[in-house]
């Protein structure tokens, strides 16, 4: 199977790369390069070139572990620089297919993409933004921000984006270069590094696309992009963070330690700490202390979110969600630094109470945040993130099985828990027996019960489960001495179920279900990947690869009813994607009060901060939400956050959003 899999890979990678040399014949000596970088390696490439005197190509790719872009695009210009004429093909991100097109005459238009199919007036004078392509988008953008007299680009079919600032900055190299701020494209400002008309440069998180002459440049500009995106969020931060002292939560229902709704009752905090709670009976209240209406509305701790992968941008969007603590999976070296700007309210974020460092080995599907390329340098970097004050490491598919007891053991060594991913060739029974202390990701599980022959550095870890998880016997030995190997050894599992409920469920042109209750909330660009469709599936496929997602969620339910620790984690969109984890746990069959205590209480305990955070109660710090309703009842009301209280602030949820470009619940 396996030798099959790598056969159809070098083929599919040799047909697409002579298509590319082939499309691009004729143009080498005008074509533009630039490199494609992704966590800090050089990982594809994009590329340029003028077709006629208003028609341009380009090419664009880079690989992720097996996945990631390949798509060529066309596009034609009218003479005010909008676009009248494009078309996109290839593979996404998740590699699959791409077919969009655009084209317009002189009053109309019509499109197709992975959302629509779909034809309006159209006169030339607003720019369709593509849902899946090449960097081109921001650079025609950029183009007409410049010479808008206002500064402001009408999107077609809808939406509008700003230049907000056009920042010149001097490289050490000579070179003077603007970086422009854009708003109204998604939740985050998009940055464009410009060189007059023609942008050199799109840095965006971990991914960056550097003009090849400028690469040897890149790390500079990143640091002053860091900089200047800091004073933004620092901006943000200083606008939406309200400062408290004494207040006192009003006739409000509040959540108890033990799953229950204490109503109607007077919460009092002063100083960071929850100093009394007794029924709201005319209580005095002096003038100094600020008084909040909790009436009809639910008191609970600030959530946990178990997965997560923190940046910068992120943090607004957990304390929108209710979420003031997380666990960290796997980061850079860093993240201490983050971490210290969240606790600071430099930058808003939530608390970060576990640190967890990652280890995979070499290969072209290593997560690179961190390979080692033998035994020894493993062990030296679990030593490093100890003495970096890191509790926990995760190990990575690439890593070779017969490292994986050594590097447990160095681990435990130290007190440090492991986790991860199941390395290639390795089955859940046999990374348990070898020491690690917790799985993650569900589909891991499903894993376990086919076979340990799969190459679990590709997409088969997903798509394997897909095909053949609908099949698990739950009732089959196999399947119980794996859960009660589970309950003996004391093993958490971090199922992350709403990322596949979208990969496995979701069809393309359609809002996933694990989205569909807030894409209307989103800003447009941010709406369209929720259309995508998850993972490739036709015929028969779709209703097994929806069976296999239910079976999922039994599991799910049997773990828990089983004792076996489970904890709710996103790996993914922050708040929004929690709310949905917590929505699955209950659809699969676990009492909503219990899925609040799993959010609360239960992860405070795991990750060893329950003697603070994860309950109301007297003494301990006040980091709470109130919810507008009460999601002991109806589990969805856990979406309706009206603000968060963290330390020594309080977000409303609604000036959070605002700031994201992103509509409130109400």
């Amino acid at each position: 199977m396996k030798y099959l899999f790598y056969f159809l890979l070098i083929t599919l990678n040799l047909s697409t790369s002579c298509n590319h040399s082939e499309g691009q014949s004729g143009h080498d000596s005008d074509k533009q390069i630039y490199d494609v970088v992704f966590r800090g390696n050089t990982a594809g490439t994009y590329e340029k070139w003028k077709t006629d005197d208003n028609s341009y190509e380009y090419y664009y790719a880079y690989a992720d572990r097996g996945r990631g872009p390949d798509n060529s695009e066309k596009i034609t210009l009218n003479e005010q620089n909008y676009i009248i004429d494009q078309s996109i093909t290839g593979v996404n991100y998740r590699k699959s297919k791409v077919d969009e097109r655009f084209t317009s005459s002189g009053t109309s238009a019509s499109w197709m993409n992975t959302m629509e199919e779909s034809e309006g007036s159209f006169d030339g004078s607003k720019l369709y933004f593509r849902h899946t392509g090449s960097p081109a988008i921001y650079e025609i953008l950029a183009q007409l921000l410049l010479n808008s007299d206002n500064k402001k680009v009408d999107l077609f079919p809808d939406g509008q984006a700003a230049l907000t600032k056009k920042i010149p900055l001097n490289l050490s190299d000579g070179n003077s270069l603007d970086l422009l701020m854009i708003k109204g494209l998604g939740m985050n400002p998009s940055y464009v590094w410009m060189k007059g008309s023609q942008m050199v440069a799109r840095i965006a998180g971990n991914l960056h696309i550097v003009k090849k002459e400028l690469s040897p440049l890149r790390i500079e500009m990143k640091k002053l992009q860091d900089e200047i995106e800091d004073e933004y969020l620092i901006e943000i931060a200083d606008e939406v963070s309200h400062e408290i002292n004494e207040v006192v939560i009003q006739n409000v229902n509040v959540f108890t330690p033990d799953g229950t709704i204490l109503n109607k009752q007077d919460v009092w905090i002063q100083e960071e700490k929850i100093t009394r709670i007794n029924p709201t009976n005319n209580n005095s209240i002096s003038d100094d202390v600020k008084v909040i209406d909790g009436s009809e509305k639910t008191l609970l701790p600030g959530m946990f979110d178990m997965h997560t992968h923190n940046t910068k941008f992120r943090g607004l969007l957990h304390l929108a969600g209710g979420v003031t603590s997380v666990r960290d999976l796997a980061n850079n070296k860093q993240l201490k630094d983050l971490a210290a700007q969240f606790n600071e309210n430099e930058i808003l974020g939530p608390r970060i109470v576990t640190f967890c460092g990652i280890i995979d080995g070499p290969g072209e599907f290593a997560n690179q945040r961190n390979v080692v390329e033998d035994l020894e340098e493993g062990l030296a970097e679990i030593e490093d993130y100890k003495r970096l004050g890191y509790e926990q490491i995760k190990i990575y598919s690439s890593i070779k099985p017969e490292w994986v007891l050594p590097l447990t053991e160095k681990a435990h060594e130290l007190g440090m828990r492991v986790s991860g991913h199941i390395p290639a060739y390795m089955t859940a029974t046999q990374a348990i027996n070898q020491g690690f202390n917790e799985i993650q990701h569900i589909n891991m599980l499903f894993l376990n019960f086919l076979s340990d022959t799969i190459d679990t550095r590709t997409p088969l870890r997903h798509t394997m489960p897909a095909k053949h998880g609908a099949d698990l016997d739950m009732k089959s030995k196999e399947y119980n001495d794996f859960v009660n190997l589970l309950k003996s050894k004391d093993i958490l599992v971090d199922p992350t179920v709403a990322i596949f409920e979208n990969m496995y469920v979701s069809r393309k042109g359609e809002a996933s279900p694990t989205y569909d209750p807030i894409i209307k909330r989103l800003p447009l660009m941010n709406q369209r990947g929720y259309y995508s469709g998850g993972l490739e599936k036709e015929g028969e496929n779709v209703a097994r690869y929806k069976d296999s997602f239910e079976k999922m969620l039994d599991v799910i339910n049997d773990l828990y009813e089983r004792g076996i620790a489970i904890v709710p984690g996103t790996d993914g969109l922050p708040g929004f994607l929690y709310h949905r984890e917590l929505e699955l746990y209950e659809r699969s069959g676990i009492p909503a009060s219990e899925v609040l205590k799993l959010a609360t209480i239960k992860s405070a305990e795991i990750t060893g901060v329950s003697d603070s955070y994860g309950s109301i109660e007297v003494g301990k710090q006040a980091d709470l939400i109130l919810i507008d309703g009460n999601p002991v009842e109806n589990i969805s009301d856990i979406r309706k956050v009206e603000w968060a209280m963290k330390g020594a602030y309080l977000y409303n949820a609604k000036e959070l959003y605002k700031a994201m470009g992103i509509k409130h619940f109400k």
